[in-house]
């Protein structure tokens, strides 16, 4: 299921998908969420929309990272993962997006069901809220 999240305060664009994920994903603003991924990149020495910097990020608060099976790259989609996995935290990497995924519903400032996904991060429902991302 696909539910409109769009906590950018100020702009409805599209560009800042890595931040609005990670604030979806740990249930704080678009600002600390910004704040957040833009220091774990700075102090990577990495831009903001890097895997890397904001996957250190989702690391370091207890995600785990997981490949999916290339069985049928373009036959499976972000809605098919979501109801695949009814439950937990799963933020999202396809090609060029990032998206999270609350217990089976995609949050997202468009509908990227059909997008295909290539990894995720995972974590319990239960640790979805930390303070001082």
């Amino acid at each position: 299921m696909y539910q409109y999240y769009n906590p950018n305060p100020i702009a409805n664009r599209t560009d800042d998908c890595v931040v609005r994920a990670i604030a979806a994903a740990f249930n704080v603003s678009w600002d600390d969420a910004f704040d957040a991924v833009a220091a774990n990149a700075k102090a990577m020495g990495e831009v903001m929309q890097s895997d890397h910097a904001w996957g250190a990020l989702l690391r370091q608060f207890g995600f785990e990272k997981d490949l999916l099976p290339d069985t049928c790259p373009d036959c499976y989609t972000v809605g098919d993962f979501a109801d695949d996995h009814p439950h937990g935290v799963y933020v999202v990497k396809t090609d060029g997006h990032v998206v999270t995924i609350v217990d089976g519903t995609v949050y997202d400032s468009f509908d990227s069901t059909g997008e295909t996904p290539i990894y995720y991060w995972r974590r319990e429902r239960n640790k979805r809220r930390v303070h001082n991302v």
